[in-house]
């Protein structure tokens, strides 16, 4: 069928829809009913949401792997997010599939991340433990649902289904029944939509080649130790074969440009195999199938050895623990100031916090953005607010 046959004898440029694409107009609905918007479709309806919401322009001043004080250059969760949904809407082209959900989801991914990038989401998952823990991908799914205050008939964002199937990419059993029909699948072992599974590899593909090009401008890592490692080194030997006399940064801006490239010619492909196999004929039939969006076995060790050289030489590297540490410092004295006296948070929060406990603590500081928490840092007279921060980055 069209929708399996390899990306290069695809008309480039061409919208059409699959079969077993999620259809706005057949989506299992939102928390809340209501009317139907008379311009735009469910999913566009949604992506909408999430751009114009609080948690959504947090995400520019939430850290990636820099931090945002580190320089103007390196990305950050909000930059991120639009990479992510760049790739994810040229994918979702090329298979038919539905492009204003792939954004949709990718936009709102992160909504629920901590400052200070994985460690403050360490860090609140250990303050919160014996409360329920921390997760910021069910965070993401509480932001959507509850956190956003924007409308006067429900709380949250009221998004369709399958956009909260997307954002939720993870889940403990226990924590999926409680989510009632959005957690089935992780109880029944079934997939989300082939848009959410693009979703979730536009992810992968967008920061493994940007923390690359990051990771350089840093000078944390070298392009010699790049080339050691061998789906950079094979673009970087091609771009020199076209451009002999290439070098710097358009070097590495021309490798990381055929690094994606490569990755998403090969999802396109792989995942084509695996439609044309499993010849889906609907969204109910993508959810009972194994799932079908995927890299082909080689792609898989070549972007396994990539992830490995970067845990290895650049989240693991001594200047970036520095900040790190000091960053999860930053989430612990936060978190224990407001549990010894939820006086100091402001008025809204503290009367959450009244009826919550320690989770409306864990909303409050997982909204934050990173200067945001300096700054609380600095109100509440904490130990080490006027330190200077240890810098990862030249």
């Amino acid at each position: 069928m069209d929708g399996a046959r390899p990306q290069s004898e695809r008309p480039a440029g061409v919208r059409w829809r699959a079969p077993h694409a999620a259809d706005p107009g057949a989506s299992r609905g939102r928390r809340v009913a209501e009317r139907s918007a008379p311009t735009r479709n469910e999913f566009q309806r949604d992506r909408d949401r999430i751009v114009h919401s609080t948690a959504f322009r947090r995400l520019e001043y939430k850290t990636q792997v820099f931090l945002n004080h580190e320089g103007d250059l390196f990305r950050t969760r909000l930059t991120h997010s639009i990479e992510v949904a760049q790739i994810a809407r040229s994918i979702a082209r090329s298979l038919g599939l539905d492009e204003d959900l792939v954004e949709a989801v990718s936009l709102a991914h992160d909504l629920g991340h901590t400052p200070f990038g994985h460690a403050g989401q360490d860090a609140l998952n250990e303050c919160m433990r014996g409360h329920g823990g921390f997760e910021h991908n069910l965070q993401s799914l509480r932001v959507v649902d509850e956190l956003e205050q924007r409308y006067g008939g429900f709380d949250g964002l009221n998004l369709c289904f399958e956009t909260r199937e997307g954002i939720l990419k993870h889940c403990s059993a226990a924590n999926a029944r409680r989510l009632g029909e959005l957690g089935e699948r992780f109880l029944l072992g079934r997939q989300p939509s082939l848009e959410a599974q693009v979703a979730n590899l536009a992810d992968e593909i967008a920061y493994n080649n940007h923390d690359v090009d990051d990771g350089l401008r840093s000078g944390l890592i070298t392009l010699d130790q790049l080339l050691e490692v061998e789906l950079f080194a094979r673009h970087a030997r091609a771009a020199r074969g076209e451009f002999p006399d290439i070098a710097g940064r358009r070097l590495v801006h021309e490798t990381v440009r055929r690094m994606i490239n490569d990755l998403v010619v090969d999802l396109l492909d792989e995942t084509g195999r695996r439609i044309s196999d499993a010849a889906p004929d609907s969204v109910d039939a993508v959810r009972a199938a194994p799932a079908l969006v995927a890299f082909s076995d080689g792609m898989r060790v070549r972007s396994a050895e990539l992830k490995r050289f970067l845990h290895r030489e650049l989240y693991r590297h001594e200047r970036v623990m520095q900040v790190m540490a000091r960053a999860r410092e930053v989430v612990h004295c936060l978190f224990d100031a407001f549990i010894a006296d939820t006086s100091r948070l402001p008025d809204a929060h503290r009367e959450r916090a009244e009826l919550l406990g320690p989770r409306a603590i864990a909303d409050y500081i997982a909204g934050m953005t990173d200067r945001f928490a300096l700054r609380e840092l600095q109100r509440l007279g904490l130990p080490g607010a006027g330190e200077p921060w240890p810098w990862a980055g030249v």
